[in-house]
């Protein structure tokens, strides 16, 4: 089993930034893909990125604003958010996945682990 914990969400204006963590418990190895994932009220769950190996995906809403990195010594993986802006309003969640292969990574189905999720709000 795996347990992932969110933590480093909270408030900011917009044009600020955020890191959030994630640190996983259990028998997580350095090979697991983890994915970012986001959830406003009322709007389905939607991919941010994710990192697989030495390699991280993002989605186009974030390119460019966005950076996934990993501490596997730490088991926890990083989201640093820059630019932010109210759209990215949301709650943010970690997920877990192994033996992931690239073209499934933004689906949220094809993950076994989640964490509980940490709040985001950028106000204007």
């Amino acid at each position: 089993q795996v347990q992932l914990v969110e933590s480093g969400g909270g408030l900011v204006q917009a044009g600020g930034s955020l890191r959030l963590s994630c640190t996983a418990s259990g028998s997580t190895f350095s090979r697991y893909a983890m994915g970012w994932f986001r959830q406003a009220p009322g709007k389905a769950r939607e991919f941010v990125g994710s990192i697989r190996l030495g390699n991280t995906y993002y989605a186009d809403s974030v390119k460019g604003r966005y950076t996934i990195s990993r501490d596997n010594a730490k088991n926890t993986v990083y989201l640093q958010m820059n630019s932010l802006k109210p759209e990215d309003t949301a709650v943010y969640y970690c997920a877990a996945g192994s033996r992931l292969i690239v073209s499934t990574l933004s689906n949220w189905n094809a993950y076994d682990y989640w964490g509980q999720g940490t709040q985001v709000t950028v106000s204007s």
